[in-house]
Parts: structure tokens; sequence; C-alpha cells
């Protein structure tokens, strides 16, 4: 849409026309409106907008109740959460022989480096639950040698063999081949209910009970090296055992301080909210200041040890030598990662010092703003926990979705697939039975020599099981859908609570009583078809950004410069849609909040008005954007300096109390996040607030000229700023 065509329609529109005690009828932008001085603004009529969207959202809402109802009857999440043995039955299910016996056990790890995995998400070696994991290196040759001295060896080697087998003298070729046992056993410790060995890293060198080399059943050498290759195809993750486990003791330890360092990030962000109302001038600046200030010191400090390391031996190993260490100290010892931080937070500096350069005119008209949207609040606190509900509405879909997803998952009955360590093999992959796979001629070729047949998933012959994939893809689309809704419903909320504010004539006198109700009811009454369209749309470029992401992974096979290039391109494009769909879906909310239009007319109108006010927007919104990202990082930053000097034992008052921990970076890190996330949920109305308020001051220039028969409704402060005010003709 042109420039042109906008301020055409501008200039053909005709506003409404207010009187100090009555009501002038009068038209915007072609639509009968008039002037409510009790509020509510240049509001139309209100009618039901985007019907169809409506009805379809509702169908849809109703399908996927149904789709959980279905998913609930025919799926079973004990499936997902317990691994499957070859049999088809899960480890530590009640009622079985396997009610005991909750891990689950490879007979032969070494085959799960097999290329096979990935296709099949299963190992091609015989698996069954067992109670324990076996703590000790030992080879069916080796039983078979100390069983004869005594019984004990083959009592305990037996619990890892098939349910049954009491043979310890059958030959070793002939249990191989009926794999009645392993043909070896590793110390394994469980993780994710599966034996997995138990790697011990020593000066360096990956062990498994002290030793880097053993014998299998033949007599042949083999390396830890394999078995750590072979659990990484299963797990996909290295050493996330031994992590996982001191983290989750670093989070017992020390949850009571994460708690309190979340409570004073809330009270810190109310403070500074109440601090806005009176002194947003001198706030702001502080601010700026502050920043400026702590960048300068965390320049000074990072040149400071920059150059003490100068001389220290092994300080100019680069960071992608050392690699991923959970460790933060291994790369403060490198002088790359200080001269990383230095020149981040140069840039960083600098680009503070240029925008205040140049936009030095603008911060005060942004300080106006920002005190204007304070008062707003000040007179409407509800606002600032309006956020909490969307959270509530986050959460009821995070795990609507999350539990739809595990049923349609676990439904249907097992599946059986032939598995073979050589992927030549002609039948690999294709579908079995175990009760007749002995009987048939499937193993007769030699490349399907050791073939077996094996559980592969839980599947069907119905149509439900036939396209549960693509009902794997409705429940993320639909998952997308309500996120985005909820999303749009709290901006198109605060929208029409805050233009109130704005359009009343005389603040806060003519404010509307439960101003925020009013605009929720409102907003769900009339205009969910419009919330649902805006949302559908956004949720479309989201839905194939994840698409294209899962296709990227999936294509590594074929990775090449071109493929890489073509993928590169298309994440860039959509990701730039989605940013830009965004930006005209938060203005659509809010003109549609105002005047009650459908979200294309909206968003058309929001359009024009930013385009005919293009400097503004782009140098007043984003300045007081800028001013309130600042606000976020200082109270997250300050936070979290107060975090890490207390966990890294650095307050002497109260230094006894902090826990030992494995890695002091684990509540830091949950501290930092929490608190900008909180500072986030508080500072995101505040931003609604001041968007709204902005969108209504540009309208507000077009709609009025300060006349007494079309005043300005903007604030004294911004009369004065602007220079406009209201006359008489």
């Amino acid at each position: 849409m042109s420039s042109h065509r906008c301020s055409s329609r501008r200039s053909a529109a005709v506003y409404s026309e207010a009187n100090a005690g009555a009501a002038a009828p009068g038209h915007y932008y072609g639509e009968p409106c008039k002037f409510d001085p009790s509020f509510r603004g240049p509001v139309c009529r209100r009618h039901c907008t985007d019907v169809l969207c409506c009805l379809i959202f509702i169908i849809v809402i109703v399908s996927y109740v149904g789709l959980g109802i279905t998913a609930w009857l025919h799926g079973d999440p004990r499936k997902v959460l317990h691994p499957t043995d070859s049999n088809g039955q899960f480890c530590g299910q009640t009622g079985t022989s396997n009610a005991k016996k909750p891990i689950l056990f490879y007979f032969n790890i070494l085959k799960c480096a097999n290329p096979a995995i990935l296709i099949n998400l299963q190992c091609p070696t015989t698996q069954m639950c067992v109670s324990q994991c076996p703590d000790r290196f030992a080879t069916y040759t080796e039983m078979q040698l100390k069983h004869k001295q005594s019984k004990s060896y083959w009592e305990y080697y037996k619990q890892f063999c098939k349910p049954g087998f009491n043979d310890p003298d059958k030959p070793v070729s002939r249990v191989l081949r009926d794999e009645d046992c392993p043909s070896m056993i590793v110390p394994s410790q469980p993780f994710l209910q599966r034996c997995l060995p138990d790697f011990i890293a020593q000066n360096g060198t990956v062990t498994v009970a002290n030793r880097t080399s053993f014998q299998d059943a033949l007599e042949m050498p083999r390396s830890v090296s394999e078995l750590q290759h072979a659990a990484k195809s299963i797990t996909g993750l290295l050493e996330t055992k031994e992590m996982g486990v001191k983290i989750m003791e670093d989070y017992a330890k020390s949850w009571p301080w994460i708690l309190v360092g979340l409570l004073m990030s809330l009270f810190v962000s109310l403070v500074f909210l109440l601090l806005l109302r009176f002194t947003v001038g001198l706030l702001l600046w502080t601010i700026i200041i502050s920043v400026m200030v702590l960048l300068a010191y965390g320049i000074w400090g990072c040149s400071t040890e920059w150059s003490r390391l100068r001389h220290r031996p092994g300080a100019d190993v680069s960071i992608t030598e050392v690699g991923l260490h959970a460790d933060l100290h291994v790369y403060l010892q490198l002088r790359q990662t200080w001269i990383i931080l230095l020149v981040s937070m140069g840039i960083t500096e600098a680009s503070v010092v240029v925008a205040l350069f140049f936009l030095r005119g603008r911060v005060q008209v942004a300080i106006s703003l920002l005190r204007e949207a304070s008062k707003a609040i000040g007179h409407m606190m509800p606002t600032l926990f309006y956020p909490v509900v969307t959270f509530l509405l986050l959460i009821i879909c995070i795990s609507y979705w999350a539990v739809t997803a595990v049923y349609l998952a676990s439904s249907g009955e097992a599946i059986y697939k032939v598995m073979s360590p050589n992927v030549s093999c002609p039948y690999a992959n294709s579908t079995c039975s175990p009760q007749t796979f002995n009987r048939t001629n499937i193993s007769m070729p030699a490349s399907c020599h050791s073939s077996q047949c094996q559980f592969a998933f839980y599947g069907g012959e119905t149509p439900y099981h036939h396209y549960l994939f693509l009902l794997q893809l409705f429940n993320l689309a639909v998952f997308l859908w309500l996120v985005n809704f909820s999303l749009a419903l709290e901006q198109c909320t605060l929208a029409g609570t805050f233009a109130s504010y704005y359009w009343a004539k005389r603040k806060p006198k003519d404010i509307p009583p439960h101003p925020l109700f009013f605009s929720f009811s409102k907003a769900v009454r009339y205009h969910t078809g419009s919330l649902a369209f805006g949302a559908l749309i956004l949720s479309v470029v989201q839905f194939f950004r994840i698409i294209l992401e899962y296709l990227e992974r999936r294509l590594k096979v074929v990775d090449n410069s071109l493929s890489r290039f073509i993928m590169c391109c298309l994440r860039c494009c959509l990701w730039c849609l989605e940013k830009f769909l965004r930006y005209m879906n938060h203005n659509a909310y809010i003109m549609l909040a105002i005047y009650g239009k459908n979200f294309c007319t909206s968003g058309r109108d929001a359009f024009c008005l930013l385009m005919r006010n293009l400097i503004r927007v782009a140098v007043l919104d984003r300045v007081t954007d800028f001013l309130l990202f600042l606000g976020k990082m200082l109270i997250a930053g300050g936070v979290s300096v107060f975090a890490f000097l207390f966990f890294t034992k650095r307050l002497p008052l109260i230094q006894e109390e902090v826990p030992n921990l494995n890695y002091y970076w684990i509540p830091l890190l949950t501290v930092g996040i929490g608190a900008y996330l909180i500072a986030h949920g508080f500072f995101s109305v505040y931003s609604m607030c001041i968007d709204t308020l902005f969108l209504c001051f540009c309208d507000d220039l077009e709609r009025n000229d300060g006349s007494s028969e079309k005043p300005y409704l903007m604030s004294p402060e911004l009369h004065r700023i602007l220079g406009k005010s209201n006359h008489s003709r």
C-alpha cells in the first residue's frame, strides 16, 4: 500500500466533532461514529468482526478437544515414559513379569552405533528388562570357565539372559546364534531407564571401570571409545548423566535462595514502576547513566583481566580448542574470553553514546510519553497483573499440547520390524511377527544372517493410526494458534483499556468503571474472530519455520553448500516475515480495540497511520522501547550481580548461609533469566500502554486541530513539548 493512498484516505475522512457536553454524529474512515465524553473516544457502533474466522476457530477448538479425547482413549503414556523390550513390553509395567524390572538392557550395545538406529529409533540388538545394570566386565566365555569353580558367577550372569534360560554349559557359538545371553557385560549405570556404560574421565581420557580396552566373547580387542560411540548414538549426549545429577543437586540445595532472588526482582520491578509514576525523567536519566557507567566498568575490568593473563601459560588457547566445559572458570582463564567481552561491551557502549547524541532531542518527548503511560497505569493498577492471566492461558495450552502429543505417540499396538546390523539386508525395516519369524526365510541371505524381529514402535491399521503423523502436525498447528490468540487477547485488552484513558476528556473522571474488565469482555464478545484471524496468520509462518527446521535436520545427510545456502535464505525470509507480521498485528490489535473494525481494516488503518508518522515511529517509539529495555536490563543485571556475589560467597555478612554447589552458575542463570522474565512481564504492560498512547497521540493530531470544536485530547505536557495547544478560532 503506497503512502499516497494512505494520505488520500486520510484527507477523504470526515472526523467526528465533539462538544463539551453532547455528542455530535460524524464519520471516521467512512464509518458512522460518535464521540462519547464518558470515553469511549472515536468508538463506532460495535459489532462482531470476522465472524467466519470466529466460527472456524470454534470448530477447530472443538475438534482439538475431540482429538485430545480420542488420543486419551487410544494412548498409554507409559509406552513413552518407559522403555520397551524386544517383545513389545515396557519395563516396569505393573501386573507383568517386568513389574520389578524398570531398566532396559542391551545385549550388544556396540550394535547401537549402527546407522539403522537413526531410522528405526531402536537398537538392532536384543533388548530385555532387568532390575539392575551390570557392575563389572565379564564375557560369556569367562563365565563358563569360572562357573566350574563357583555357581555364583552363573547366578549373577543369568539375570542378563533371556528369562527361562538356564544352561551355562551351552556352547558359546550357539548361545550367540540364538541370542540367549549377551556375549559380554560392561559396568553400566541407569540413564533414562537404560543401562549405559559408566564412563569416567580420568586425566582427559574416557574410561570404564578404570579400563580403556577390553575383549568380547570372541576374544576380539575392543576399546572404550567404541562403547562411547554406541552410547552417543542412543543418548545423543556425553557426560549428561553426571552433569544432570549435579544440576539437580544444586537446585535442591539452592531453591530457597533462587525464590528469594525472584521475589527480589518482583519487588524491584514494582518499585521501579512506582518510581516511574513520579520521577520518570530523573529515573530514566539515572538508568542511562548507570548503564553507561556499568559498561565502562566492565570494559575496564575486561581490559585488566586481559592484561593480567598476558604472561600466564596456556592463556592464549582459543575457546574452540578448549571445547565444552561445565566449569566456567576454564573459560575465565583464557585471554580470548576477555577480549570477546571487551569488544562486545565496547560496541554496546559506543552504540548507546551515539544513539543518545543523535536522539537527545527526542528523549524528552519519549520521557513525556513514559510519564503519561505512568499516569495511565497509576489509574489502572490491575493492568500490571493481567500478564498473570496470559501466563495461565499459556500454561493450559502448553500442558494440553504436551499431554496430547504424548498420548498420540503412545497410541496403537506394538509393531515389529526386521532389525539387521547389515544395512544391505533387503528385508531390513520390513514388518514381521515374532511368533513366525524363525520359520521364515528372511535370514537366508548372507546379508540378513544376524537379523532379528524386534519391537519398532506403536501403530495400527485403522485410519486413526495411519494418520498419527498428520494428527501430530494438527496438534502443533492448533497449539501455535492458541498461543498466539492468547497473546493477541492480552494486547487487544490492554490496548482498549489504555485507549479509554487517552480519549477520556476529563481524566480520570471520564474513564469508565472497571476499564480492564470492560475491554476484556468487549474483545471476547465482538472481536474473537479478528484476534483469531491475526493469530492464524502469524501461526502459519511459525508452523512453516518449525517444518523447515525439521527438514533441515533430516536432510543433513545430503548437506552441501547449495542446500545450506537455500536453507539459510528460507530461514532468513521466514524470520523477517514473522517479525513484520508480529509488529503489524500488534498495531492492528490497537486499532481494533479503539475503532472496532475487522482485522484487515484495522491493519490497513494502522499501517497508514504509521506511514504518515514514519519519523515519529522510527524515532520516538523506538526511543521508548530502548529506554524500557535498559530498565529491564538494569533490573535483571542488578539482581544477577547480587546473586553472583551471594553464590560465590563474596558477601561477608551472609557467606555462611551459602550452600556448597557443584556449579554456582546454575542458580545464577536461573535467577538472572527469571528476573528478566519477571521484569519483562511488567514492562510488557508498560510497552503496550506506550504503543497505544502513541497511536492515539498520532491519531489525535490528525483528528483534531486544537480548536474549541476539535480540541486536542493529549496531555498538557505533550502540548507544551510538541508546540501544540488548544485554541479558539
